[in-house]
């Protein structure tokens, strides 16, 4: 890990002997290769036209495949990540800033250099402060990157806001990332880790079903050893709060709209100005909610008139402070009743396979009203 940090040098691709898979398994198909995949087992296979530098054989690993946890979890992680980019050659990553992409982003430069092109989709449901930030990294890091505009405010859909409103807003981001990736010869990666695998997440389908690849959950990571990885690298974003899309802030059954995204956005750059890093204000008509981490909600108290007189001044009549604190995915609750989002497999369509950083939110809870 301190020659990855200091030099660059990646740990050595994982290579492991071919084995004859059982007549019975499932075979998935993909741009570059055939292969039998027997459930819960690591996928060898051949690549052509390989570099000198990497072995010729290389391993992907299936999203149910267990990866043993211990002192060396991390750096076992990161050595299957190296070898499943370098198994992919090319890829496009959709870069949102978050802890999981931005990771993502690091180590597809560092292994991959100029075949690996950072994208970050930019459009009213993504923070001002995160395209900022996106922009920052890209040229502090020196990576590839280019922001590109998404449209999914032009999905009658979306717009509608219900339980799917995720899956409408992958699909768009697809739809924009796939024709840079077959430019390029690529293949659309993304940073969900193990832990997104469950809770609702419909925006994993949308990206599955047009082919995107999943390398994190392919070596085994989870967002604590994100987190930990991207600490052992220097990576800033190792600690960054989940920033999900402003979107998630709306009720299920509430049509976003630009001005709504907008009203949020400036809602919670107001209180970040104040010095709160890990927050969201959730929008219910002229209520702001306010949630931060439990250990927080002191000294949103004791700034009482700052913060009243923030969200005021965006166009909140009321200002209200939830007691249970952050939660991610809380306004899900009541409204989905559906099995989490169960791993999924490789495709089978002719590409190889996949917020983020997604908070995914509904439900009134009990608030401490403010104003």
């Amino acid at each position: 890990m301190e020659r990855f940090r200091s030099a660059f040098p990646l740990p050595a691709p994982v290579v492991r002997s071919r084995r004859r898979l059982p007549s019975s398994a499932p075979v998935v198909r993909s741009r570059r290769r055939v292969r039998r995949v027997p459930s819960g087992h690591p996928v060898t296979h051949l690549r052509s036209g390989t570099p000198a530098s990497v072995p010729e054989v290389t391993t992907a690993c299936v999203h149910d495949a267990p990866h043993p946890a211990g002192p060396d979890a991390v750096d076992d992680a990161l050595a299957r990540l190296t070898d499943r980019l370098h198994s992919l050659g090319r890829v496009v990553v959709a870069f949102s800033g978050g802890a999981d992409s931005a990771f993502l982003a690091a180590v597809a430069h560092r292994v991959l250099g100029a075949g690996a092109h950072a994208v970050t989709a930019v459009s009213p449901s993504l923070a001002g402060d995160e395209e900022a930030e996106c922009r920052s990294l890209a040229t502090e890091w020196q990576l590839r990157w280019t922001p590109v505009t998404t449209h999914e405010m032009e999905r009658a859909a979306y717009r509608l806001n219900d339980i799917d409103r995720c899956y409408h807003c992958k699909a768009e981001l697809m739809d924009v990332v796939v024709p840079i990736a077959e430019r390029e010869a690529a293949t659309v990666v993304l940073g969900v880790n193990l832990d997104d695998l469950g809770d609702h997440r419909p925006g994993q389908r949308a990206a599955h079903e047009q082919g995107a690849v999943f390398p994190l959950v392919d070596a085994g990571f989870t967002k604590a050893m994100v987190r930990e990885a991207s600490r052992r690298l220097g990576l800033r974003t190792w600690d960054k709060p989940a920033a999900a899309c402003l979107a998630s802030r709306i009720p299920y059954g509430t049509e976003v709209s630009v001005g709504l995204l907008t009203r949020i956005d400036r809602a919670e750059s107001a209180l970040r100005r104040l010095g709160f890093r890990e927050l969201r204000v959730r929008h219910y008509d002229h209520t702001a909610r306010i949630e931060v981490p439990v250990d927080d909600l002191g000294a949103v108290v004791a700034r009482r008139d700052e913060v009243v007189a923030a969200l005021t001044a965006c166009g909140y009549r009321y200002v209200t402070l939830d007691l249970e604190g952050l939660r991610s995915g809380n306004l899900n609750r009541g409204h989905v009743t559906s099995a989490p989002t169960p791993p999924l497999p490789s495709p089978a369509g002719d590409r190889d396979h996949h917020d983020h950083d997604h908070d995914h939110d509904h439900d009134h809870h009990d608030e401490g009203t403010m104003r």
